[in-house]
């Protein structure tokens, strides 16, 4: 079975984040870089049902500046087999339109022979080599935690062509791996959804408890070769790419104001209920 995952690099989100003195985007001084916690869900639930199958494929992608290699490795310790690293300069400034159809050519594409062939399946041909495609099942995080987007995973399900499941919760394979049956959350409460494959996903919180990769399995990720693709590679000119070619503008970041100091009251609890109130009354008309 071929499991895609798409995963994006964002701040630690324990990061103290500040913007640069232009505000044009965030200060990256000092910060340390992680995978998207979503994607951290969806990367997780590809892993675990490559185990239950007993064999099939995990390859990882991101578009993203070269730090973004150590999101790839850290996939490839945790349980993928491939990761591919779509890079360059021209790709700054691309908003979640570019990036979904960049990500739609590369998902599109295959294994690449120069990264190795696959691993053989252990289950047999996969839904993918019996229809011709290249995949059987790409999740995404539900978002990204650094813009709160939300939109590259809807954007790339319609740039193949596939169905899409959101907000999953709880994800089940059927025996012959040609189905899955989704529990979406909703505003409304919870939506069992059962879907054909290929299709795409995009991780909720509650998904599962991603894992910690082992040390040794760490050592070993950062001697596995990852393969690289520029726009060109992926056929696409400079202007089809980054911010000439994105229609979405950030036109500035701001940090949100600072809280204000709280007030201990330190009295008996009748008092304190009374001093309580008129903090109340006078501070900010609350009662």
């Amino acid at each position: 079975m071929e499991l895609v995952v798409c995963l994006k690099q964002v701040p630690d989100t324990a990061a103290d984040i500040t913007p640069l003195p232009d505000r044009s985007a965030v200060d990256p001084a000092g910060l340390s870089w992680i995978i998207n916690p979503y994607d951290e869900y969806a990367l997780e639930e590809a892993i675990r049902i490559k185990e239950r199958l007993g064999g099939g494929t995990v390859t990882a992608v991101t578009v993203g500046p070269e730090r973004a290699a150590t999101a790839l490795r850290t996939a490839l310790a945790m349980g993928a087999d491939r990761a591919v690293h779509i890079t360059g300069p021209e790709l700054e400034g691309s908003d979640p339109a570019v990036t979904a159809r960049l990500l739609a050519k590369a998902v599109s594409r295959g294994p690449s022979t120069r990264s190795g062939s696959p691993p053989p399946s252990l289950t047999g041909p996969s839904r993918a080599e019996s229809r011709g495609g290249a995949f059987d099942l790409v999740l995404c995080g539900k978002m990204a935690v650094d813009d709160y987007h939300a939109q590259v995973g809807i954007l790339l399900a319609q740039h193949l062509g596939l169905p899409h499941l959101s907000c999953v919760v709880k994800l089940d394979l059927s025996p012959d791996a040609r189905t899955i049956t989704a529990h979406c959350e909703t505003d409304r409460g919870t939506e069992v959804v059962e879907c054909d494959l290929p299709a795409l996903v995009t991780a909720e919180k509650g998904l599962n408890e991603p894992r910690y990769p082992a040390v040794v399995a760490v050592m070993r990720a950062k001697q596995k070769p990852l393969e690289t693709l520029t726009a060109a590679d992926l056929g696409f000119s400079a202007d089809q790419v980054g911010a000439a070619a994105s229609r979405l503008r950030t036109l500035g970041l701001q940090s949100p104001p600072k809280r204000g100091g709280c007030t201990m009251i330190e009295a008996e609890p009748a008092d304190a209920a009374r001093e309580l109130l008129r903090l109340l009354r006078e501070a900010g008309g609350v009662v």
